[in-house]
């Protein structure tokens, strides 16, 4: 796979912090011999998840925002290789398979300038060359059968990741989307605004329910659009949840699952909605971590939830001395994940 880093056995070794009398996660985890065939071995795996980084932000450079997340793969790994193999989760459930090679497009991102129309286009372009290799590659790993765990880099990754869920099934499949922003923007290049809209536009998208939106951070011409589409696309608001208290967690949970049951699905989870979460678009304000985590294992129990995308998450941008906890955090998703579709 030319467009694939695949991890070494050997660099996982390096990461995980051996220690007497316990078993770490980066001992059991699955890595890809050298070669074999990627999607032969995935697919004969008796492991059910696939982790994939897409160490990227230039969809977030290209919508304006601050970039950051490319780093979050390497420090989610680092965590994840360093928690415990034992019942509750098991570290050989889980194959890493690498990263996308995504270095070319990242080195000449860096020399475009945003503010710069021609520029911008250019950001719009590179964009579109990963939307190929993403869908490229998560459509092999759902064609295997495998349930795909992708680590952002910017959610424009997710037009990618319903596309190749899309060809896998030979049909149009839905999304829930764990986010303050709709990220159904207007078609003008894509970007980390506007991965849904080009995956609905595009007919890769059915319904889609975006959960714990941000009332201050939608645009009137995005309700509007949300208005006509009502029968396909839905929301809730993080006030209406939190602030007002007129609906309640747990009942839009299940709403949010009743409208997306029925077709297979894809999880998505921005870290952008969670409080002083290092990202793109920090918030001081949002849903917990535990209901993050809560939101992650009630949908990832469905017997048709079939990848989950955590994006956004920039230890980059954490000038503390625990710019760690993002990977941790990110590390601790993915076990709930794996948790709820192995339970």
């Amino acid at each position: 796979m030319e467009n694939i880093i695949v991890l070494s056995q050997n660099e996982l070794a390096k990461i995980t912090n051996h220690r007497s009398g316990e078993i770490k996660f980066g001992e059991k985890i699955i890595t890809i011999p050298r070669d074999c065939d990627v999607f032969d071995f995935i697919a004969n795996s008796e492991a059910k998840f696939v982790l994939l980084g897409i160490p990227e932000d230039i969809g977030i450079k290209a919508n304006l925002g601050r970039v950051g997340a490319a780093s979050a793969y390497e420090s989610t790994l680092q965590s994840l290789a360093n928690i415990q193999h034992n019942k509750f989760c098991k570290g050989n459930s889980l194959i890493v398979l690498g990263k996308l090679d995504v270095s070319k497009e990242m080195k000449i991102a860096e020399q475009l300038n945003v503010a710069n129309k021609e520029d911008r286009k250019e950001l719009f372009n590179l964009v579109e060359q990963i939307d190929v290799e993403v869908s490229h590659v998560i459509h092999k790993i759902c064609s295997t059968g495998k349930i795909p765990i992708i680590i952002g880099g910017g959610h424009n990754n997710a037009y990618g990741n319903i596309k190749g869920l899309a060809l896998a099934k030979g049909k149009p499949v839905n999304a829930v989307n764990f986010d303050a922003h709709t990220d159904f923007r207007i078609l003008e290049g894509r970007h980390s605004g506007n991965g849904f809209s080009y995956a609905f536009e595009d007919g890769f998208l059915k319904k889609y329910f975006v959960f714990g939106l941000h009332e201050n951070f939608v645009s009137k011409s995005v309700f509007n659009t949300l208005k006509e589409l009502t029968s396909r696309v839905k929301y809730v608001t993080y006030e209406e949840v939190e602030v007002k208290r007129e609906k309640n967690f747990e009942t839009e949970l299940e709403n949010a699952l009743n409208f997306i049951k029925n077709e297979p699905f894809g999880v998505e989870l921005d870290l952008d909605a969670i409080p002083n979460i290092p990202s793109s678009a920090m918030t001081l304000s949002g849903f917990s971590v535990d209901k993050a985590r809560h939101f992650t294992y009630f949908f990832g129990k469905h017997e048709n939830a079939s990848y989950f995308h955590i994006c956004e998450g920039a230890p980059a941008l954490d000038d503390s001395k625990n710019n760690h906890l993002t990977g941790k955090l990110i590390a601790s998703l993915i076990t709930d994940f794996m948790k709820a579709k192995m339970g």
